[in-house]
């Protein structure tokens, strides 16, 4: 056991900036994504409800599309695809996109589903005394979205955040890629990709007691 904690002792003024480096880009990744996929996820979500047939089955079709094809696929066409018919994006940019853009879909059907529990009588109701219809939607419906979305949108945050080590694999110097140099460099695989876990834990782990929180409980 003390042969396991030793490099910690001995390399622990080392690894410490480095670790600490790449948590704050792992961080600066995924909350730009997921504030990306929230903006895009309501976008998506309004036009799903719409009237216009067209609209709503293209945007059903993304939807579904970036549901079922695998992240890394996405990075892929975006950073190493793209360039082929002049569309260039840097690593960070390119694994930015792609998480918003597949995980907008997920934030689209929870704000969907929110909107759909919302009963169609309060809409009714706030333009029968006056509101307009941006007013019932800012001020009727839009809260109570939220309530009912909040907690799932943050484990959707957390999914995000964990996905985002796949942007190690389009030199994206995030947690992942800096264990994996880290790990090159000193021969202690174990130890260091152990550390980049206990990382991504330290930034969950109070999201995911926060989702918990404000989960609603369950009707008896």
């Amino acid at each position: 056991m003390s042969s396991f904690i030793q490099p910690y002792l001995d390399y622990g003024g080392e690894w410490l900036p480095l670790l600490l480096d790449a948590t704050g880009k792992t961080a600066l990744l995924s909350i730009s994504a997921f504030v990306l996929s929230l903006i895009f996820g309501v976008l998506l979500a309004l036009c799903r409800m719409t009237r216009w047939r067209m609209l709503e089955r293209g945007v059903a079709f993304y939807i579904t599309t970036a549901r079922g094809v695998p992240l890394l696929a996405i990075l892929f066409l975006l950073y190493f695809g793209l360039p082929g018919v002049g569309v260039t994006f840097g690593a960070f940019t390119a694994a930015m996109l792609g998480l918003a853009l597949v995980f907008a879909a997920q934030v689209a059907e929870l704000f969907r589903a929110g909107l759909l529990a919302i009963p169609p009588g309060q809409r009714e109701a706030a333009l029968a005394v006056g509101f307009t219809p941006y007013q019932s939607f800012t001020f009727i419906v839009l809260p109570q979205v939220v309530r009912i979305s909040i907690a799932p949108l943050i484990v959707t945050f957390v999914s995000l955040l964990k996905d985002s080590s796949l942007a190690s694999l389009i030199t994206v110097n995030e947690l992942v890629l800096a264990g994996r140099a880290m790990a090159t460099e000193y021969f202690l695989p174990l130890q260091i990709y152990l550390a980049v876990g206990v990382c991504y834990f330290l930034i969950a782990w109070p999201f995911s007691l926060l989702a918990k929180r404000l989960t609603p409980p369950a009707a008896h």
